[in-house]
């Protein structure tokens, strides 16, 4: 089941649009304000977004703009009572997928979320983003974000995190992970070393490194990432 933020201050519509996305087999959670999205945003991972562009703390197209910086391509679609052409423009050329003009029919709604959706997970497939939390990694590109910003790894902290995010919920022992970590040259990484790039690692992923969400360790086994 794909779980959609929709981003609405209008109870009224936000009623019918509840009532007509769970019908349509969606599971939705609602968010009043910018600041509430915000919240929701860096708690889940959502399939697609549904923004109201004028909301009581500002409009959604900064938004936007914020979650295609962190790298984020998650389908979205702007709702809202304007069909100027330079609204359309800006919502589209900030990160929007698909813009629709209130009032509209809830039929079509669901049929260019359906269609975004298929699109999106083509994509997903074909980029290798992973996300969890408030990391994003793009497997394809080699590059990594948290809460939005990048993080900037060395060659053999990427190949730890990819070895890791590929293996998600498999522990895995230190003899498995050093077999795996030579770099281009040959050169070996010792168990010492290992330790080092996983202390590293934490430090640059983790909000708490002495208590890690994702790396973690499993005494007397080794280490399994919960993405």
């Amino acid at each position: 089941m794909e779980k959609l933020l929709l981003l609405e201050d209008d109870d009224s519509l936000i009623d019918g649009l509840m009532y007509a996305l769970l019908k349509n087999g969606y599971e939705v959670q609602v968010a009043r304000t910018i600041e509430e999205a915000r919240g929701l945003l860096r708690e889940n991972r959502f399939g697609l977004l549904l923004f109201d562009v004028t909301l009581p703390d500002g409009n959604s197209f900064a938004l936007c703009e914020e979650i295609r910086q962190g790298g984020n391509s998650v389908p979205l679609i702007f709702l809202t009572a304007s069909d100027e052409e330079t609204s359309v423009i800006r919502g589209l050329d900030c990160g929007g997928d698909d813009y629709i003009t209130k009032p509209f029919k809830l039929g079509e709604l669901c049929s260019r979320i359906r269609a975004l959706l298929r699109r999106s997970k083509g994509q997903r497939v074909e980029e290798n983003i992973v996300c969890g939390g408030n990391l994003t990694i793009n497997l394809t590109e080699g590059r990594v974000w948290r809460r939005g910003k990048p993080v900037e790894l060395t060659g053999a902290e990427y190949r730890l995190l990819c070895l890791l995010v590929k293996n998600s919920g498999r522990v895995l022992t230190r003899d498995m992970m050093l077999d795996k970590l030579w770099d281009g040259a040959g050169s070996f990484v010792d168990d010492n070393t290992l330790s080092v790039y996983v202390r590293r690692l934490r430090e640059k992923l983790e909000e708490e490194p002495s208590c890690p969400q994702y790396l973690k360790t499993v005494r007397g086994l080794g280490y399994e990432w919960k993405g």
